[in-house]
Parts: structure tokens; sequence; C-alpha cells
């Protein structure tokens, strides 16, 4: 019975955490089946859209949800978890439901930023909860924890589907989401109301999250310039943190739209195929996170994110000239380690920035910056395909990675990513 006890008070285990991994995990599955397999070429095939307006398309999923996330964070602080969520997955739940039944390119496009505006809450909500539930001296284990389940979630997503949608089987796939988006509805309901956290070990931290003051007569628009002016006074970050938050989700973001097209239109792979080309690289990455957040909090951040960087660029700066399936599949597995160890790294990076008191609005600060990466990636990429074919993304991207290598010599880095 002591291991029971034990499971019931480690922090990871906490009901709470968990409903906000399931919700990570499922909502993160959605996206995932729709923005890497369905939608790329769902409307190249089907729609006849030319690249450039599927990356617009992808671009504005990014759009809705950066729009939201600074102020969703400061809502999340003042509100609480479950209020934020529920609204969040219900809209989500609509835009799957828009983008099943429409058969114009402007629906789409309408239907992916609604999405955006869905999955807003999902980081800062998750990100806030955990961190504040992990503690310091778990910061970047909980983080991995937490893409863990994202990269699960985005990975399992594009190669269930494949299994549902087949060739051209679409409706199958829709109505799989469809489903998905009702399970967590109804685990968006259990989450702890604002002043409802159940506290175990660790779990006030939690609730100190979920708490929020008592509402000020001062004006709501001078309530939240006062209070993102405290958050700007409390934090001592680099300026070069900021561009180089922009470069490593605008390397990413490059590749959403073109992934899936460079699979089924140039490598012709079939489903089933695509779907082990996915594995090869989520799966590694999945398998070496929490590993590498564990060394990460215990050696520090840049000798991770260095070798990172490093692999992540030659896997990219490569891919395209590969002639063999085999070499592929290895450069895909080499991308996939890269990203297992810049994830923990420089997410415990942004963390050790920012001050625990100001967490919500901070977080949804930061992931502000950052998606405007992913807003910015596809729509170049589609252009980048469009106009000089499909090597130049890939060689953007790593590119850019290069680049953001460069750039963290010149970033104060502490030896270990916990806030002190």
């Amino acid at each position: 019975m002591v291991w029971m006890q034990k499971w019931r008070n480690n922090r990871l285990f906490s009901p709470f955490v968990i409903e906000l991994l399931i919700i990570m995990f499922v909502v993160e599955f959605v996206k995932g089946a729709l923005l890497l397999t369905i939608l790329p070429v769902y409307m190249k095939t089907t729609l006849g859209a030319s690249t450039f307006i599927i990356g617009w398309t992808l671009a504005a999923q990014y759009i809705g949800d950066n729009v939201l996330r600074t102020p969703v964070g400061w809502i999340i602080d003042k509100l609480g978890y479950r209020t934020t969520m529920l609204t969040g997955v219900l809209l989500t739940f609509v835009s799957v439901i828009l983008i099943a039944t429409s058969s114009q390119n402007i629906w789409m496009i309408v239907g992916c930023a609604l999405l955006g505006f869905g999955t807003a809450p999902l980081w800062p909500c998750v990100i806030t909860g955990t961190t504040e539930v992990a503690g310091d001296d778990g910061k970047a284990t909980i983080m991995s924890v937490v893409y863990m389940a994202w990269l699960s979630g985005v990975g399992l997503g594009p190669v269930a589907i494949n299994f549902f949608v087949g060739e051209n089987n679409y409706s199958s796939g829709f109505r799989l989401l469809i489903g998905c988006m009702t399970v967590v509805v109804l685990v968006a309901l259990m989450l702890p109301r604002k002043n409802g956290v159940v506290r175990t070990d660790g779990e006030g931290r939690a609730e100190k999250a979920l708490v929020s003051n008592r509402a000020s007569t001062i004006p709501l628009g001078e309530r939240v310039k006062t209070y993102l002016s405290e958050v700007r006074r409390s934090m001592s970050v680099s300026p070069l943190l900021f561009p180089a938050m922009f470069m490593q989700t605008f390397a990413l973001g490059i590749l959403t739209p073109i992934l899936t097209l460079y699979a089924k239109e140039v490598l012709k792979l079939t489903s089933f195929q695509y779907s082990m080309f996915l594995i090869a690289g989520g799966a590694v990455t999945v398998i070496f996170l929490v590993p590498m957040g564990k060394l990460v909090d215990r050696l520090g951040i840049r000798p991770f994110f260095i070798a990172g960087c490093m692999l992540s660029a030659s896997a990219l700066l490569l891919f395209t000239f590969a002639k063999s399936m085999m070499l592929l599949y290895a450069l895909v597995a080499v991308l996939g380690a890269g990203y297992a160890f810049i994830i923990p790294s420089w997410n415990a990076l942004i963390a050790s920035a920012i001050p625990p008191e100001k967490r919500g609005a901070v977080w949804g600060f930061f992931l502000t910056i950052e998606g405007l990466g992913m807003i910015v990636g596809p729509i170049v990429s589609g252009k980048l395909w469009d106009v000089y074919g499909y090597h130049a993304p890939f060689l953007m991207s790593g590119l850019v990675l290069v680049l953001l290598l460069v750039l963290q010599m010149f970033i104060s880095i502490p030896k270990k990513g916990v806030v002190r």
C-alpha cells in the first residue's frame, strides 16, 4: 500500500494534471490529423487549392490561436481553468464540424481560424497548471511530460487518421475527429472550478494558479495594462531571446503545410508508408523527451540545445537530397532526436525567465511571440514551394536552425532551467 500512497502523492499523477494532459493529447491528436494529414492533401486534390492557399489556411489556425494567447493567460489567472478551457474546447468542436462540412476554400480558412481561437487556451492552461504543480526543481521534467502528451497527440493523429481516411475516404476521418472532441468536452467538464482544486502533495501551487484576487473597481483595460506592466518589470531576459523564440517556431512552421505534400506528391508514399514515415521521427522524439528533460534539470541547458539544433539542421538540409527510403527514414529519426534535445532545453530556458507570480500571463505573452513563427512559417513555406520547388522550404527551415544555433551563443543561459 506504500507504493499506492506514493503514486497518489506524485505530482505527475494528480487528477488535475492528468485531466490537463488528456485534453492536451486529444486536442493535439485532432489538430495533428487535420493540419498534417487531412487538410494539405484534401485541399490540394479535392478542392484544387494552391500550396500558397494551403499555407494561408494553416496560418489562419495559428493566427486565431495567437491573437488570444496573451489575453487568455490573463483570463486564466483571473477566472480559472474550467471556464477558460471549456469555452475553448466548445469552439474547437464547432470548428471541426465546420471544416468537415465545408467544400470551399474560404470556409476552410474560417474553420481553421475558429480552430485557432478554440485551442488558444490549451497551452497557457496546461503549462501554467502543470508547472505550478511540479515546482521549481521539476520544471524541465514536467515540461517534457507535457510535450510528450503534445507530441504523442500530434504524432498519433496523422498516423491513426490514415487508417480511416485511406486514399480519399475523408468522411470517416471527420467522424473520428468529432468523436474525439466529444471526449475532450466531457473531460473539460471535470476540471476544477476557480476555488475547487483538491490538494495533494504540491497541489497548493496549482490552487495558487487557479484562485484569483477579488475583482477590482479599476476599469478592465486599466487593470490589464497595469498587470502587463508589472510582468514587464519583473522579467529580466536578453532582448535576443525574443527573435530566438520566433525563429524556433518559424523553422517548425515552415514544415507544416508541405510535409504531407512532399510525402504524397513527391515521394508518392501510400497512407501506410506515410504513417511509418511519421512514426520514424515522432517515436524517437517521444521516447527521449522525458530522459532529456531529467538530464537538462541535472546537467544544464546549453549543451542539449546546441546538440539538438545541430542534429535537426543537418537532417533538414540533407532531407530532400536523399535518394533512398532507408536514408530518408534515418534522417527523419535524426530530426526527431534533435527535437527531443531542443524541446526540454528550450522550454527550461523560457521557464527560467518567468516570474512565478505572473506565470499565466507571461506564458501567454511568450507563446504569442512563438506563435508568430507558426503564422509566418506556413505562408512563407507555401510560396517557396510554388515558386522555387520542394527543396526550398526544407533548406529554409534548416538554415533558420543554423542561425538560431549562432544566436544562442549571445544569449545568457542559466546552467539549469530552474526559476529561482
